[in-house]
This record gives C-alpha cells, sequence and structure tokens, in this order.
C-alpha cells in the first residue's frame, strides 16, 4: 500500500493526526525534498516525532527512479511524505499513475498547502485565476510566458497566484559535461526577484497590456506562510520590489479586481495604505 500524506506548511507538528498514525505503521518512510521544504524541521527532528528512519526523495528517485519507492509498496505499507498537500505538483500524480500500473493500492490524506493557505491574505480563493510558476532566469534562459498568463488572469479581473522558484540538488550540466555529477547550491526565489523579472518583462508590453500589469499594480508578498514567523506584506510592485521579506520560502500573489472585503484585509497588511483603494 502507498500513502501520500501532506505535512502542512509549518513544522512537524503539523501533520493530521490520521497522517501521523499512518506514518508511524508504515513499514518504509520517504520524503519528497524538491518542491518545497518544510521550514523549522530538520530531518532528525522529523524522525524523532514520527518514530521512524525517513529516506530522502530528491526529483532524481521521485521521477526517474520511482521503483525504489514503489517495489517496496507492493509487498509492505510505504509512505511518502510532501511538504504541503501531496497534489500540488503533477509530480506527485504521475507517481500514482505509476503505482496503479504496478497494482498497488494507494491512499491519499491532504493538508494544508500554498494553494489554500493563500487566503490568508484576504484574497477570497475563488476569485484567482490560474496559478502561475516563476523561474530563475539564466544567462541564456530567460523564459516571459508566465507574464502572459498573468495578464489572462488580470483582463479577466482575476487574482493571480505566483509559486516561486526553488532549486535542490539541481545538476551543475556545465560539470556534467566534463563527466562530474555536480549539483548547484540550494536557491530559493523571493519576492524581490520575481517582481524584479516581472517589471523587467513588461518594459516591452503595449500600452493596452501595461493597463493592466505595471509598477502600480496592487500585489501581496508573502513569506514563510503557515509559520509563527509569516510575513504578508500589500502593495504595489513597485513598493514591494524593496521590502525585506526575510528567510525563505516566499509566493506572490498579483491582485486582480477586488471586493471591499480584501481591501479591508489588504489595508491592514499594507506597507503604505495609501497603495489600497477604497471600495
Amino acid at each position: 500500500m502507498l500513502y501520500l500524506i501532506g505535512l502542512g506548511l509549518g513544522d512537524v507538528t503539523d501533520i493530521t493526526v490520521k497522517g501521523l498514525e499512518t506514518v508511524r505503521k508504515c513499514d518504509k518512510v520517504f520524503l519528497e525534498a524538491y518542491t518545497s521544504l518544510l521550514l523549522n524541521s530538520e530531518l532528525d527532528t522529523l524522525e524523532k516525532y514520527y518514530d521512524k528512519e525517513i529516506t530522502i526523495a530528491d526529483r532524481e528517485m521521485v521521477e526517474s527512479q520511482s521503483e525504489l519507492i514503489l517495489d517496496p509498496a507492493l509487498t509492505q505499507d510505504v509512505a511518502f511524505l510532501v511538504v504541503g498537500d501531496p497534489l500540488g505538483a503533477t509530480t506527485h500524480t504521475d507517481i500514482i499513475l505509476r503505482a496503479i500500473e504496478k497494482g498497488i493500492n494507494y491512499r491519499v490524506i491532504h493538508n494544508a498547502s500554498i494553494m489554500n493557505a493563500v487566503a490568508s491574505t484576504g484574497l477570497q480563493l475563488y476569485n484567482f485565476g490560474d496559478t502561475v510558476s516563476i523561474c530563475f532566469w539564466k544567462e541564456n534562459w530567460r523564459p516571459t510566458s508566465f507574464v502572459d498568463k498573468i495578464l489572462k488572469n488580470l483582463q479577466n479581473g482575476l487574482h493571480v497566484l505566483c509559486l516561486l522558484d526553488i532549486r535542490v540538488k539541481e545538476i551543475d550540466w556545465s560539470k556534467m559535461v566534463r563527466g562530474k555529477k555536480v549539483y548547484e547550491p540550494p536557491q530559493f526565489m523571493s519576492v524581490n526577484t520575481a517582481i524584479e523579472q516581472i517589471l523587467e518583462i513588461i518594459k516591452d508590453k503595449d500600452n493596452r497590456e501595461r493597463e493592466f500589469l505595471n509598477e502600480d499594480t496592487l500585489c501581496v508578498g508573502i513569506a514563510r506562510l503557515g509559520t509563527e514567523g509569516q510575513v504578508i506584506k500589500s502593495g504595489s510592485l513597485r513598493r514591494l520590489a524593496t521590502e525585506d521579506f526575510g528567510k525563505p520560502l516566499h509566493s506572490l500573489c498579483i491582485v486582480g479586481k477586488l471586493h471591499a472585503l480584501e481591501a479591508d484585509m489588504l489595508r491592514h497588511f499594507a506597507v503604505d495604505k495609501s497603495d489600497i483603494p477604497i471600495l
């Protein structure tokens, strides 16, 4: 049996009672450690709390060596732990499909994720459009299509949740060509970097598009959501571009058409209340 278990957003204690009971009865436990990170909880903390030895499952194991996770589930109970909710990334749907192909039964135990906890900003969940991922730019790779997706949402009056890049145990291909498997140091995109990339792209947009997305567009920067040290700040893109949000993990919301209650909540989080319209 394969159990996909959400760990929530904050720390080791955010797992549900059902999730904890399931982990403790499993024969093998894997922790997915590349689509997100559990803040404030090191591996040894998790192992002590769950009373289980945990194997880290990096991107290579999950996407290319999934048999290491799935084969034991043919005869044993296996827990696959995911920060947030288990189905917050397509990778985890893929591992379910692979389990089905092998005739392995599975069960999903859900938890809070950025996809619903973003309501802490005061923006109402049913007013959000498509979620957008923003990747780090490289010297010879600067994708811009995510801004087109942001614009499509804003033109429909919808808010946009932007998930910011996390690069953990990524192969350094410049070293790989010399026959060495070397990994890049971990990188976590900040709200500031995300806004910098957005503002760089919209310089080349026409006036009709800049009507919806420009330096004065309202947004919300989020850091370490779900922890005691979470930070939520609202303001224009220009204003939040220089705000300090502290340590990762960060997310960004671009604000669409506001309801009066949403505006009141954003005013509570505003760096400068003059950025928030009175409705």
